[in-house]
Formats: C-alpha cells, structure tokens, sequence
C-alpha cells in the first residue's frame, strides 16, 4: 500500500482535479482536517509494485464514502457511487506512479445516517474510509471471487464467480479448491472451469460447486459458525474467499428463521462501526447488530461471521424526504450482491425513520397521552417507494421496509418511551394502541459519559455532541451530571429490554415476547450518545444492564414492586431448559424448579415482595451454569 498521502479539498468540476495545496493526511481515514467539506482530492506517488516474476499489477480501494472518481497516471480509470462497492483496477505500471482519488459528499438521499447530524462531521468526511492496495500480479490473474451459497435437497451449492483478467488472449483451465475453513479438518473437493478472455479483457467463470452433508453455519448459541473457503488458482494466480452456509427468511411475526429454527433475536444498533464494536456486542449478550443507515466494512462482517453475530443490514437511507425509487433498488440490489457471501447477513432494512414526530417538543419534553396521539396522526407517512424498494432486495434475507415510530405503519417499530414520551409504563400502551406487536428496531436513551464536563456540555461547548439533544436530555433525566444521566439510561434500558422479552407472558402463558428486540445504539458516534459505550469505547452503567436483560437464559421480576409479581423464566436457547429458580426480598425468600421450552417464555412463580423489601435478587441454574438478576425498588 501507498505509505505517503496528501489530501486537498476542491471545487466540483470535470476532468482530473488539480488542487493548488496538498496537506499530509493518513490513508485510510476520514481527515478531521476536511470535516464539512464536499469534494476532497487524495493524492500518493508509488513506485512500480511487481517483483521481476509479475507483470501486471492491481489496484483496490474500499470504503470510498460517498462517491469517487479514480485517476491513475491521469486517466479515469474507475468510478464508485456506493461506499460498500470496491473499485478493482488492474494496470500495467509504470516506474513511478500517481494516484488521485476525489471523493464526494452524498448527493442524493443515500447518504445514511453520515449524511446526519447524528454522526459528527469529522466522521463523515469524504474519503477513502477502509482500505488502500496496491499488488503485483502475474499475467493472466484472479481479481475477485464473488461467492453465493444456497442449501438444495441434495446438500448445498456454493455459486463461485470468478473474474478473471488477461493482458494477453487467454485460453486455459481455472483450478476451485474448497475446503472447511480455520482450524476445522475435512477433505477438500476440487472443480475446474475453462476460462477464455481476449487480451486486455476482464471476464468472469461461474461455476457450481457442490458440497455434500454441508456443515452448517449458525448464530451463536445455536450452534457452530462454520465456514468454507474457496481457492481460485490461474496459472501461478490464486485467490481466496471464505463463506458459510446457512438459510436465512422472515417469518410473519417479523422475526428471523435460521436454517429453518426460529431465532430470538437480541440485537444492538451500530451508529458508527467499528471491528471492536463485535466483541462488545458479544459482552452484552446481543446475537445480532443493526447497521443503522450505513454499510458495513468488510471486517466488520468477517468479525460478524466468525462470531457469530447476525446483521441487519439497512440501506443508507434515513429521514423524512422523497427519494429515487430506482436508485434505491439498484442499490439495494447490490448490497446484498457485496455481502450474500457471509452468512452472517440476515435482514435488509430500507427506509429508516421517514419522519421526525417528536422533533418540536413542548414544555418539559415529556408528552402526554393526548400530545403523543396528536403527534402520532400528523406522522402519517406513505409506505409505497420503500416497499417498491424491498421488492427488489433479492431472496435469503428477512426485509424490512419502514423502520419508524407510531404512526408510520412500520414493519419495525422505532420506540422511544422515557426518551420521547412517557416512561417505561407507556411501552405496552403504545404497542397495544399502533398494533406494533413485532420486531422492535431501536430503543433507549442518550447520557453523557464520564469525564464530560456538564457545564461545557452545552451549544459553543467545542465538544461534538452530534446527535445528542442536550435540552431534552435535561428535561427527562431532571439533572446534568454524568452519573444521574448514566443512572436514567440504564435503568430504562434495563426494563424495556425486560418487558420485550417478556411481552404478553403475563397473559399468554409460554408467549415468545418480541420477535426482533434491538436496542440503539451500542456505541456513541459523539462526545454523548445513546450508546451503551462511550465513544472511546469504555462502558457506561447501561452496558451492564442490558447484558443483564440480554442473558439468553434469564429470570426477569415483571412490574418489580412491593405486592403480588410474577417471576419470568425467557429460554433463548435452542433447547428446553429444566432448573431451579430462587428468590430473595427482604427476609422473604423461595425456590421453584422451572422447565421453559426453547425460545419460550413462561410464568414460573408469583412472588409476593414485602413493602419492607429494598431489592429482590433472581437467579435461575441449570446444570452448573448459573445467571443472577437483581431489582432495586
């Protein structure tokens, strides 16, 4: 890769950008030097990359926010118009080269959530974002292999497109070596292909390649994530990709179905991804992550694979506003084409948010029933262009086509009770009301983390508090100080996390609760968030609540408070549970052994907590395996 960077921004215009001043900057990355600007120039000066048996050499970049124009040796070599897209340029070298890269701010609605004020501008610069590399290749080469595996009656097959590119005409064989990927031992199989391309042409070989009693791939705490790898080897050329098998749908209660099991889904929205951002998901217990209005690098993905961590993966739309209906099913299409090979990619959402209903507030901040049904009739929102969109997001993904709040007949409800409106009492009346039974794509409340200094946190601060509403933080938490702000997020984290899970078990004895439960955000983009971690990383009080409400096997107090309540048993596990459940409140104390079917939840007990009580402490153990709850009253 290019070591020696210098960027510049520029005025729109045509032909190769030719910017008087070049500053030093890091490549990949989003210069904060460039925040706000719309058009910024990358240039770097390599010399020949091939060693004396290559003859040609290829050029990739990733993570090209939010469109590109590609000059190599001034000639427009290549043009992106999506971040997720790689440009791949195979080229013939000279002893020195230059490379310019303009990159350009979103110029239509398919900017996502970077294109927001809920990501600082600093983070949303036009650039190069993932990856710079610059290889010498031998002459014919692989460029890429694009993998799709699909499940057949016979076993799986996995579709192998390879692409190819050749100086000289080429006739010859292409050799496909599959075999279980990481540490896992199995026979590998072997395929060939026949691959013909005039010189200076790029083609690309299809080929089927058949895979008997296939290893599964699954999410974790189901079962293994296993996953093949697939090597392309051309002459002295070869690459590799990896891929898992697994089947993927929707089911009508707006869950996910994973190799035909029903998943229970407890997922965290990422705001700006990060790999890292995948082993804290892991910490809180979530078994998939929302890519909230914004595409995921690649190694986010592989991290995902390798986890076991399902993702939803939205479009880069978000907000009120028309939008083009073609562009989004071209875009729609090709984002699941860039990412069908992981199996971890499990749903597509469109449109998230259309409107902004609680935008203007009133008084304290805190709506009533009455405000809150007033502002709910005004968000009417029409459905049609993201449902056309949808249709065009090919099969083996759940879809989700509006992601809103009340009133936008979303197929994943946004609701924010204690944040937007009401508290956590007002969460079952708002579902019962709109008829949002299904899944639940966000839910929380922002805070300010430790070492912000509240009195600097405000307008003119010189902190980035994107996406942070100071005045309704205020207004809801009644206090300015980090730890009363942290205290607030985790406790309402804490219950609608918990009422989700336990949706209508009071009522319906052994009902699955929410089919979908996704809290936002995992991380803050800002300074102050409603991440659960803090930008850097550190975690906030409401980490460890939601890892608590996260528990794949837990026991949960509903309506924790002094009187009759019913102690909960939810079983995420892929198996019927039997163990033994305690209790303790107060001097009062009792035990109950408990059997909860797979993905079930049932009603195990009704306690009666004295008024005398200051806590009531749960615990459930099967086996030797042991989770423990605790209520504050």
């Amino acid at each position: 890769m290019p070591s020696k960077w210098s960027g510049a921004a520029v005025d729109p215009g045509g032909g190769k950008p030719t910017p008087g001043e070049w500053d030093p900057v890091e490549v990949p990355g989003r210069p904060a030097a460039f925040a706000g600007e719309d058009r910024v120039a990358y240039r770097t000066v390599f010399d020949d990359p091939r060693d004396p048996d290559e003859d040609l050499a290829l050029l990739e970049l990733r993570g090209c926010y939010a469109g590109a124009e590609v000059w190599l040796n001034d000639e427009l070599v290549a043009e992106s118009d999506a971040v997720f897209d790689p440009v791949r340029v195979p080229f013939e070298p000279d002893a020195e080269n230059e490379l310019v890269v303009e990159c350009r701010a979103p110029e239509d609605r398919f900017g996502g959530i970077h294109d927001t004020d809920r990501v600082p501008d600093e983070r949303a610069v036009p650039g190069i974002w993932w990856g710079v590399d610059v290889t010498g290749q031998p002459d014919p080469f692989v460029v890429d292999v694009d993998l799709r595996p699909r499940v057949t009656d016979d076993g799986a097959v996995i579709d192998a497109a390879v692409e190819v590119y050749a100086d000289e005409s080429l006739d010859d064989r292409l050799t496909l070596t599959t075999k279980p990927a990481g540490d896992r031992r199995g026979r590998g199989m072997m395929d060939r292909a026949s691959v013909t391309a005039a010189a200076g042409e790029r083609t690309v070989v299809e080929k089927a390649i058949e895979v008997r009693d296939p290893s599964l791939w699954w999410p974790r705490g189901m079962g293994r994530q296993h996953r093949y790898e697939v090597r392309a080897k051309l002459g002295d050329a070869t690459r590799t990709s990896a891929t898992g098998i697994a089947t993927v749908e929707g089911t009508d209660a707006g869950g996910v179905r994973v190799n035909g099991e029903d998943v229970p889904v407890r997922g965290v929205a990422l705001t700006d991804a990060a790999v890292a951002d995948t082993e804290r998901a892991v910490e809180v217990n979530a078994n998939l992550v929302r890519a909230h209005a914004h595409a995921l690098p690649e190694a986010v993905y592989d991290a995902c694979d390798e986890a076991g961590l399902l993702v939803w993966q939205d479009l880069p739309l978000t907000g009120p506003g028309v939008f083009d209906i073609a562009r989004g099913q071209s875009l729609a299409e090709r984002l699941v084409d860039t990412y069908a090979h992981h199996p971890s990619l499990a749903a597509v959402g469109v449109h998230d948010e259309p409107t902004d209903t609680f935008a203007e507030r009133v008084g304290s901040g805190l709506l009533d029933r009455l405000r809150f049904r007033y502002r709910v009739w005004r968000s009417d929102y029409d459905r049609g262009a993201a449902e056309e969109v949808a249709e065009a997001v090919p099969d083996g993904v759940a879809v989700y086509p509006v992601v809103g709040g009340p009133g936008t007949d979303p197929d994943a409800a946004a609701l924010y009770p204690g944040w937007d409106y009401g508290g956590v009492d007002d969460l079952d009346w708002v579902r019962e009301r709109y008829g949002l039974d299904g899944a639940v794509a966000a839910f929380g409340a922002a805070s300010l983390p430790e070492g912000v200094d509240p009195a600097e946190a405000g307008d003119g601060s010189g902190l980035d508090l994107a996406g942070f509403d100071r005045a309704k933080h205020d207004a809801v938490v009644g206090s300015d100080d980090p730890a009363a702000s942290q205290a607030y997020q985790a406790e309402l984290v804490r219950g609608i996390a918990e009422r989700l899970r336990t949706d209508g078990v009071a009522d319906d004895d052994g009902s699955d609760g929410a089919p979908v439960v996704v809290a936002n955000a995992l991380r803050d983009a800002g300074d102050a968030g409603m991440g659960v971690y803090a930008r850097d990383g550190t975690a906030k009080e409401a980490a460890e609540s939601l890892a608590a409400a996260f528990e794949p096997v837990q026991a949960f107090l509903v309506g924790a408070s002094p009187g009759e309540c019913d102690v909960v048993v939810a079983n995420d596990a892929p198996e019927a549970i039997s163990g033994t459940v305690t209790w303790t409140a107060g001097d009062e104390s009792g035990e109950v052994e408990a059997t909860v079917d797979a993905g079930g939840r049932t009603v195990v007990d009704t306690i009666s907590v004295p008024k005398s009580a200051s806590s009531v402490e749960l615990s459930v153990r099967v086996g030797d395996a042991g989770v423990e709850n605790r209520y504050r009253l």
